[in-house]
């Protein structure tokens, strides 16, 4: 029969980036069908073949999680009870999968992390603030449209290549 075309190789593997170090990595499929967890080349993490969710961090990990990514961090300040906040959900979570390796997406209740949310002045909700290199360099407060936050995510990732 003879060796597969460069085509169909390439069509049984799957690329997937890495959320923690955005690395793009080639990892055969059947991997992925046998339910075996591949991780990351550079960094080693364990890579999320399923579209990415966001993170759910607290006072205790958002340090860990966001303050000290290597990625910059989109965080949602929401609480249960809010109305515009549960309007934003979609839209952040279609972020996190679309963003995944380039931005990491973060979820901060903040009646249940009220230290985080007051060291960050968060007043109203929904807040989102972009952290990035341990510092905040943007933050939207109130619904927007997903395109405008996606235009200013896309502003800071290219920022960071320049």
């Amino acid at each position: 029969m003879g060796a597969p075309s460069p085509r169909s190789a390439m069509a049984d593997v799957a690329v997937i980036r890495c959320a923690h170090c955005g690395t793009a990595n080639r990892v055969p499929r059947d991997k992925l069908e046998r339910g075996l967890e591949p991780k990351c080349g550079r960094c080693k993490h364990v890579l999320q073949a399923s579209s990415a969710a966001p993170l759910a961090v607290t006072d205790a990990t958002f340090a860990a999680d966001v303050e000290r990514s290597p990625l910059p961090v989109l965080v949602d300040a929401w609480a249960a009870w809010c109305g515009p906040c549960q309007m934003l959900a979609p839209t952040i979570d279609e972020l996190a999968a679309e963003l995944a390796g380039r931005v990491r997406v973060a979820k901060l209740n903040v009646d249940e992390n009220p230290a985080t949310a007051s060291r960050f002045g968060i007043r109203s909700i929904p807040t989102l603030v972009v952290i990035d290199g341990g510092r905040e360099v943007d933050r939207i407060v109130g619904v927007q449209s997903k395109q405008a936050i996606r235009a200013r995510l896309d502003r800071i990732v290219a920022s960071r290549r320049a």
